[in-house]
């Protein structure tokens, strides 16, 4: 599922901008927090992949 509004960083949940951290985290962990309401999602990884569960938006997965 492809959230319309990413206005949250889905690293550290806080509004979206230029965090630098977060980039770095973001090529080697899956995101934390929903892009769309910055709720703390369920995260499960597999060896394939990962799966992030939003309770409000529904679940993201690995490309």
């Amino acid at each position: 599922m492809a959230h319309r509004d990413e206005s949250f960083c889905d690293q550290c949940g806080q509004p979206a901008g230029d965090h630098p951290r977060c980039v770095t985290r973001r090529e080697l962990e899956p995101p934390r927090y929903c892009p769309a309401c910055a709720r703390r999602m369920v995260v499960q990884v597999n060896p394939v992949g990962w799966t992030a569960l939003c309770s409000r938006h529904g679940e993201l997965h690995s490309a």
